[in-house]
């Protein structure tokens, strides 16, 4: 991404010139953009969420299933929407460019609130393995420093610029993704099954645990949209994107399913539900001592922190995009020489602060569990608007948005898409709906903020 010039920046655009389309250098390849994907997907969900859920017991590991269909369907519905607008912004873009300026000020707004609880709470995950390496014996304020160091470090390295970030994120996946996957599948040898304990843990409903369990997990699917928000950056994104998208997220949901069979299998389950650092657990298991698990707990920093750095990169990207067409708030809109949007990366890093701050004192794992869920609103929100955005394109059946030989498959992925979203706002919990929407609401007064001063214009039909 190159930065704008003091006069493309104060010289109004012609609708046929899209301020998120500008030309930018373009650095992302196939290799880069999936590594973006995975790196995004596979973070701190693959190290802690295997605790997370143990409490409903066995039908988490089919929610896991169910989330990786429902993935690889939102990944195939942002490849198809990127071949329309192959932009940076991506889930802003697709609302906005269907349904107006308002609809893309509401799914910017959730994407940009997912992104900063969601790099609170990788920040949050880093603790419980550092704690491994350097036992931290319960102190809060040692905690909260050590996710504050994992949340502003990779903030730090933004700077540097969008061809490094992708270089990290490159070097991160294959340093996370060949050690999990060794130990995802050597694990599956020294299974006990006695350690599953019982399927519904929970006691409610089965259907009732799958959903409240997959709400948490889509916690470690966030980021399939990865390379549609940085199409911009991404070579010819019309094709690059769909496939970055549909590898990243197949290669993550092999690794999540078999690593958390062997979690599962390798740790009991009383002791599972109360662990912070359940794959060191599991790895001291294989081991038969405390070697594998400190050697693993190293992977999951690393794994966490090259996350962050990816995630961080999106948090700026959205609200960019966004500022450039006047529905966010001009400063966001501000590169840096690195390229990457400064402002950006300075709000996402303090709201992250705060939010750590506020919500530590009731501990790192019940902190964790509480911003995961309201990301679980917040993410699929853009994700609900994105699928009805395509539904709207389809229904429409214009020539150059459609093509009929495709019509009926990509009307089955949006549908799907819709409802799959729908499903997991729901399996969330009132309290997390509760959370979200006031999260979404407090934005509404920036939107009419923007549009008093007259900063919006209607985006081309």
């Amino acid at each position: 991404m190159t930065a704008p010039s003091s006069t493309e920046a104060a010289e109004p655009t012609e609708p046929e010139a899209d301020p998120a389309a500008a030309p930018r250098r373009r650095t992302f390849g196939v290799t880069a953009a999936t590594a973006l994907v995975m790196g995004n997907i596979i973070g701190g969900g693959i190290f802690v969420l295997p605790a997370t859920v143990a409490p409903y017991g066995g039908v988490s590991l089919l929610a896991f299933v169910v989330l990786s269909v429902g993935a690889v369907l939102l990944a195939l519905l942002f490849g198809k929407l990127a071949r329309r607008s192959p932009v940076t912004g991506g889930l802003y873009v697709y609302p906005r460019d269907a349904f107006g300026p308002f609809a893309g000020f509401l799914s910017a707004w959730s994407y940009w609130t997912m992104c900063w609880v969601s790099i609170a709470a990788l920040a949050v995950a880093v603790v419980g393995y550092v704690d491994v390496l350097i036992p931290l014996h319960g102190n809060h304020t040692l905690e909260a420093l050590v996710a504050l160091a994992a949340l502003w470090l990779p903030a730090a390295a933004n700077f540097a610029g969008t061809r490094w970030v992708g270089t990290v994120q490159v070097v991160s996946t294959v340093l996370k993704f060949v050690p999990l996957l060794l130990v995802a599948t050597i694990g599956l040898f020294f299974i006990d099954t006695d350690n599953f304990g019982p399927f519904n843990a929970s006691g409610d409903s089965v259907p009732g645990a799958l959903a409240a369990s997959a709400a948490l997990l889509l916690y470690s699917f966030l980021g399939v949209e990865s390379a549609a928000v940085s199409a911009g950056e991404v070579r010819d994104p019309e094709r690059t994107v769909g496939r970055a998208s549909v590898l990243g997220t197949l290669g993550s949901a092999l690794v999540y399913i078999l690593g958390t069979v062997a979690v599962f299998g390798l740790v009991p389950h009383d002791k599972l539900v109360d662990s912070g650092a359940p794959f060191a657990d599991a790895v001291n298991t294989i081991t038969g001592g405390t070697w594998g698990g400190t050697a693993i707990a190293l992977v999951a920093v690393a794994s966490i922190t090259g996350c962050l750095n990816g995630w961080i990169l999106l948090a700026a990207q959205m609200p960019y995009a966004a500022a450039r067409d006047g529905l966010f708030p001009a400063p966001f809109a501000r590169v840096g020489k690195g390229g990457v949007p400064g402002f950006g990366v300075w709000a996402v890093a303090v709201l992250g602060t705060l939010l750590i701050a506020l919500n530590y004192t009731a501990g790192p794992d019940t902190t964790f569990r509480v911003l995961v869920l309201i990301t679980t609103f917040t993410g699929c929100v853009p994700y609900l608007l994105s699928a009805a955005a395509q539904l709207y394109w389809l229904a429409k059946g214009t020539r150059e948005q459609v093509r009929p030989a495709g019509l009926v498959r990509d009307l089955i992925v949006a549908a799907l898409s819709f409802a799959f979203s729908f499903w997991l706002i729901a399996g969330a919990g009132y309290a997390a709906v509760y959370q979200g929407v006031l999260f979404l609401f407090a934005g509404i007064p920036v939107y009419v903020w923007l549009r008093g001063r007259g900063a919006t214009e209607e985006p081309p039909a």
